[in-house]
């Protein structure tokens, strides 16, 4: 239970590490993972002192063991080796430091630990850490390249060496730190977490040259795989060799088979690039010469055209046939006229050779009634009656004898 204090009464510090101590034995044995760091085994003494460490995390703790417990795993056991260990925290109130007595200690073997990896990676992978789609394409030329590898490391020498010798411009922002050993994965995850958030930074090299499968676990941690997933910034895994296989291959955007290849895959050979560029350029020259000179034949089979040795044949022509029939339609209609005057003049003749005005100039009368009718008949009219008669130069007046 939580222990009452204030600033008016406050607890002893001996009464503090006297707490301390009693939650501490009530957790009990348990058994912990970890990497030894630090192993002594002084001459003499019945206690091994060793140093047990979290390979994920900056995190580490005491751990002593009767010599006995030991010896029966020195034979595997040595710093650096990744065990299990059996044991009870105890708390040592007067210096209030805390450590692990440990009662049994296993040594994690090979095959265990590919299991375990195994296990990791099924898990990632249902998670889609390590799905294709993910995977984010690498710039064809990048600003600034990130590297993180060991100390004067074959894989630094590898990488720069011959990324420099394809492309002598390209630059480095380089990252020196553990790739094996206890202190590997928070190195690497703080380079990797440091070089992602460089804006100029385009891709990241991660580079390790091979080793055995204890040397290479760093690469499959779970908090480094997880970093990499998380990253804005390509990363190419080159770790090992090509059977060399770390969780760090399959969440990375490009797995390169050696820190050489990396370099081959993150900068373009600048004598490839020339080439290329000179076979574009003389193919552009080509297909530029071939449209001018398809343009230049049709231009002269355009120029090569009556219409355009001579266009004004075509109005000469079309002025020819215009005047022709201009001239035709005048002697149509010329024609027309003197058809229709000759008709008119003898239509002309018989109107008047049949008008009753000729034949009244020939010595004829007409006799008309009062009313107007002509008289045609000798009974149609009646003694004394009154008719007018009509001559060719004019009228007068008749009566009827009977």
């Amino acid at each position: 239970m939580a222990v009452n204090t204030s600033a008016e009464a406050p607890i002893p510090v001996g009464e503090v590490s006297r707490l301390i101590g009693g939650w501490i034995d009530r957790l009990g044995a348990v058994w912990v993972e970890g990497q030894i760091t630090q192993l002594s085994r002084r001459p003499g003494a019945g206690v091994v002192f060793m140093t047990l460490r979290d390979a994920s995390h900056d995190i580490s703790v005491g751990v002593t063991c009767y010599r006995q417990v030991f010896d029966a795993v020195a034979d595997v056991v040595g710093e650096g080796a990744r065990v299990v260990v059996h044991c009870k925290p105890e708390w040592y109130a007067p210096r209030g430091q805390l450590s692990l007595r440990a009662a049994e200690i296993r040594p994690v073997g090979v095959g265990e630990l590919l299991a375990r990896l195994e296990q990791l990676k099924k898990s990632l992978a249902r998670e889609g850490l390590f799905a294709p789609e993910r995977k984010k394409p690498l710039p064809f030329l990048p600003r600034l390249v990130g590297l993180v590898c060991g100390r004067a490391s074959a894989a630094e020498r590898d990488v720069l060496e011959n990324a420099r010798r394809r492309w002598p411009a390209v630059r480095f922002e380089v990252r020196n730190v553990a790739v094996q050993g206890v202190h590997a994965v928070p190195q690497v995850v703080q380079a990797v977490k440091e070089l992602d958030a460089v804006d100029e930074v385009d891709v990241i090299v991660v580079a390790r040259g091979g080793g055995s499968v204890e040397d290479l676990l760093p690469f499959s941690d779970e908090q480094l795989v997880r970093t990499v997933a998380d990253c804005r910034t390509p990363v190419v895994s080159a770790i090992g060799h090509e059977p060399d296989n770390p969780l760090l291959d399959h969440v990375a955007d490009v797995r390169a088979s050696t820190p050489t290849d990396a370099a081959k895959r993150v900068v373009p050979d600048v004598g490839e690039e020339y080439e290329r560029v000179r076979l574009l350029r003389d193919r552009a020259r080509r297909c530029v010469r071939a449209f001018v000179d398809r343009e230049e034949r049709g231009l002269a089979q355009a120029l090569a055209r009556p219409s355009m040795e001579a266009p004004h044949r075509m109005i000469d022509g079309r002025a020819e046939e215009v005047t022709a029939l201009l001239d035709r339609a005048r002697r149509s209609l010329r024609h027309q006229l003197d058809r229709t005057d000759s008709e008119l003049t003898h239509t002309h003749a018989r109107v008047v050779a049949l008008s009753p005005a000729a034949t009244l100039k020939r010595g004829y009368a007409v006799l008309q009634r009062a009313d107007g009718d002509a008289v045609r008949d000798p009974g149609e009219v009646e003694a004394g009656e009154v008719l007018r008669a009509r001559v060719s130069e004019g009228e007068f007046s008749v009566r009827v004898d009977a």
